[in-house]
């Protein structure tokens, strides 16, 4: 028998079916079979608490860069939303071209709730821009898996989630959903793209990944990521960020 069989890359990710289905965009992106390692992150344990209160943006990555760090994974796939604002040395970042950067609200539009009605949402940001364009509605907290969310959410008036999720997982949603322009409410940095990260020190596997990293995502990333790190923020802090690339040559 001629050939030899190529070794999977090895992927630490968390454990839902929107991390899972990010794992597989990336190893169509790579070309090779990539297997999930999959990481139980304080984040996931913790589902019922905000945010704010289990280390904010870290609560779904350190337990996964843990696990590159030791060695159990080659490479790690997260939401880039989920990264702290500052890089951390031991790792390499790549972005892929990134997806749909907006929030939707499902359930209804914002001009159409009625006075009192209940939105829920988890994200700090996403409860400062409703209050401010609908002072007359009711906030409710909602954290949880994407298909958790949607479930929990038909009690409420309407939920706000991110428009990419819907998008990848393939969902059929019965409610009604809309787009919330980033010039009106504002997404959050690095909304709707995916960070492949690597060891520094493994330049065998950078050199796999490295061709995914697009340059207009890393550029519009990279500014979102030091604005947010210039305020001090984390995902208790209700501030969004949205970086477009001007291809006019202007």
């Amino acid at each position: 028998m001629s050939g030899h069989a190529v070794t999977p890359l090895r992927a630490a990710t968390r454990g839902s079916n929107l991390a899972r289905t990010q794992v597989d965009i990336v190893a169509r992106l790579i070309g090779q079979r990539v297997e999930p390692v999959i990481v139980s992150t304080v984040g996931d344990r913790r589902a019922h608490e905000p945010i704010s209160a289990i280390g904010g943006r870290g609560a779904f990555v350190g337990d996964v860069r843990d696990a590159l760090a030791a060695g159990a994974a080659d490479i790690a796939v997260h939401s880039a939303k989920d990264l702290p604002p500052r890089d951390d040395p031991r790792f390499t970042l790549y972005f892929p071209r990134r997806g749909d950067p907006r929030d939707v609200l499902v359930g209804s539009t914002l001009q159409q709730l009625r006075g009192g009605a209940v939105v829920a949402t988890g994200a700090p940001r996403r409860r400062a821009q409703i209050s401010a364009l609908r002072p007359d509605i009711e906030l409710a907290e909602l954290r949880g898996n994407i298909e958790t969310r949607l479930r929990r959410g038909e009690r409420y008036d309407a939920i706000v989630m991110a428009a990419i999720a819907i998008e990848r997982l393939g969902l059929s949603v019965e409610r009604p959903i809309h787009a919330l322009e980033p010039s009106s409410f504002v997404p959050a940095v690095g909304q709707g793209a995916i960070a492949v990260e690597t060891r520094a020190d493994d330049h065998q596997t950078r050199s796999l990944v490295a061709h995914l990293d697009d340059p207009a995502t890393r550029a519009a990333l990279t500014a979102e990521r030091a604005f947010l790190a210039a305020l001090g923020g984390d995902c208790d802090l209700p501030a969004g960020a949205h970086a477009t690339v001007d291809r006019s040559g202007a």
